[in-house]
């Protein structure tokens, strides 16, 4: 479990893999920090408030990608979502995931 797990998936490949499979990105960042930009199509849950909103995630009936401005808050936010069951990876910093959407 080196760096990387704890601060997002450093494997482009997974990210690939679920965005192939048309997973929902979430940014869980402030509103404040989503509105200085985004990944196209991200919807923002900011951490604080993912238990509330976990039957909402699950209605999404998709994978999910977690990510934040470094990778630490999504990496909370992948632990709490893998603990109700939804099939969720880090992507990390919100640019990293980015640069997969849409390439």
């Amino acid at each position: 479990m080196g760096f990387f797990n704890l601060f997002g998936s450093n494997n482009s490949n997974e990210i690939v893999e679920y965005l192939e499979k048309g997973a929902v990105v979430i940014d869980v960042r402030t509103v404040a920090e989503f509105n200085e930009g985004h990944v196209e199509g991200s919807k923002n849950i900011v951490l604080d408030t993912i238990p509330n909103h976990i039957d909402k995630i699950k209605a999404f009936n998709k994978p999910v990608i977690t990510c934040c401005r470094s990778g630490a808050r999504s990496g909370s936010a992948e632990s709490i979502l893998k603990g109700h069951g939804i099939d969720c990876i880090n992507g990390g910093p919100w640019q990293n995931v980015a640069k997969h959407v849409n390439s």
